[in-house]
């Protein structure tokens, strides 16, 4: 009898996902359920068929060159990949998938989520609520913005953005985003070159953009400075986007109004200047933290592990 591969995954997954890995491989929990260091992850590709990691853990030079290496293959559970080292996977001959389109509607879902969190200050009236400081209703009290008629502008524009667009204009928003090319579906208007103009005129900048060198700090002081001081920024892009520094120095001047955060630069932690404000929501990483979501991608993952294994072509290959 053909011994079954065995596979390792770095975190706990569905219930449904790992019933179906464990009935077809030689499965590796981590029933611990905690972060695993560089060397954890490079004894795993040593012993096992394929590393299954998240998008949490740093798959590096050292861990895909490890001598000894037995893996083949990183099932990653996460659309992101910037995580992984695609050019050691390269020379390594290591195959890499992704678990990109099931993830949409819930991050969608999130976005617009920090977005009223942050126009509302929902954040604010819940703790004052819990810290037994609210005095009852008052004109005043904790006004916030309504989202009908502002600028909705989206940096990224693609199935995410696209569909907190969609939910977005059900509030009666306004669309503009800014991306490398226009949108042959969009009118010209609604397409921003540069994304400093977008941010001069957006209510909420809503980030959608990958990560990478490319756009690392794509959001700071400069690019702050020139929003509206009512304006808002959303997150669920990447923590990468965003000079965490110089969000929480607008935000404690009131250079801008509000922001919503679902990742960071450093998770798991956050900027501490970030997390004494009032005036941010921050979320951890709840972006496609739906059990649909997160069941689905890790079907994506044993989907491709299925197809290596028994030679055919990936789904999502990366890199």
């Amino acid at each position: 009898m053909t011994a079954k591969p065995k596979i390792f995954l770095t975190r706990r997954w569905p219930e449904a996902v790992e019933a179906r890995l464990a009935a077809r491989y030689d499965t590796t929990l981590n029933t611990a359920d905690q972060p695993l260091t560089e060397a954890e992850l490079a004894e795993a590709m040593r012993t096992h068929d394929a590393l299954c990691p998240t998008v949490t853990d740093r798959v590096t030079r050292a861990v895909l060159a490890v001598e000894g290496r037995r893996a083949r293959i990183v099932g990653n559970y996460g659309a992101g990949f910037e995580h992984i080292d695609l050019a050691a996977a390269r020379e390594g001959g290591i195959a890499v998938t992704n678990t990109p389109d099931v993830l949409t509607e819930a991050t969608a879902d999130i976005a617009m989520t920090l977005m009223l969190m942050a126009m509302r200050r929902a954040g604010e009236g819940e703790r004052e609520l819990r810290a037994g400081e609210w005095t009852g209703w008052r004109p005043t009290h904790l006004l916030g913005q309504s989202l009908n008629g502002k600028l909705l502008g989206l940096v990224g524009f693609g199935r995410i953005a696209r569909a907190m667009a969609k939910r977005a204009e059900a509030f009666g928003m306004r669309i503009a985003y800014h991306s490398r090319r226009p949108a042959p579906d969009m009118p010209a208007s609604a397409y921003f070159a540069d994304l400093g103009e977008l941010a001069a005129r957006a209510d909420v900048l809503s980030l959608h953009a990958p990560g990478g060198a490319e756009t690392r700090h794509m959001v700071d002081a400069a690019l702050l400075a020139r929003m509206p001081a009512h304006a808002v920024v959303v997150n669920t892009g990447r923590g990468s986007l965003i000079d965490e520094a110089a969000l929480a120095e607008a935000l404690a001047a009131h250079r801008i109004a509000a922001a919503g955060l679902d990742v960071y630069e450093a998770e798991p932690n956050v900027h501490p200047a970030l997390v004494g404000l009032p005036n941010v929501v921050l979320l951890p990483h709840l972006g496609s933290a739906t059990i649909e979501a997160r069941t689905a991608m890790g079907m994506k993952v044993a989907d491709n592990l299925d197809r290596f294994f028994a030679d055919e072509p990936l789904l999502d290959p990366v890199g």
